[in-house]
């Protein structure tokens, strides 16, 4: 079963690359348009101006009409450059621009994130220390288990 989506898992992956890279998702995008350009112009015997208005026409899906295939190739070819265009490149590109807009202002940064653990570990440190001179004991088991960042540390006063 896993040799059965062993293909899928590498589309997924090439996939995941494209809406991480920017520059190779555009650089896919003019490869695929050069690539049907090419096709389309030994398909259908036609200037390679025209192949290419051809090509930015159909993928872009606008569809003018005034350049339409006439070969069974060019019309299979045509399907896939809609398909593909429409399925995976336009939302690749829409996926990616959409993660750069939202972002998260409101998000702790590292180093405010290690001075609120610094700060609730000092104000640990004073509970303890008032509970011990009012003779109140403090539960242990409620204590939080250490960041990988503490493991570290071996002042305890920190």
């Amino acid at each position: 079963m896993r040799l059965l989506l062993l293909p899928f898992r590498h589309v997924y992956r090439g996939l995941v690359y494209l809406a991480n890279s920017p520059r190779t998702l555009m650089l896919s995008y003019l490869m695929l348009i050069v690539i049907c350009s090419v096709l389309y112009d030994i398909f259908e015997k036609v200037s390679f101006g025209d192949a290419l208005w051809w090509a930015v026409v159909t993928a872009s899906t606008v569809g003018y009409g005034d350049i339409s295939p006439e070969s069974w190739q060019a019309r299979i070819m045509a399907a896939m450059l809609i398909s593909l265009m429409v399925l995976v490149v336009v939302p690749l590109i829409t996926a990616h621009f959409a993660s750069k807009l939202i972002v998260d202002t409101d998000a702790f940064k590292h180093d405010e994130q290690e001075e609120l653990k610094n700060n609730l570990r000092r104000v640990r440190r004073l509970l303890e220390e008032l509970a011990e001179r009012e003779g109140v004991s403090v539960p242990d088991s409620a204590a939080p288990s250490p960041a990988p960042s503490d493991r570290s540390d071996t002042d305890p006063r920190r």
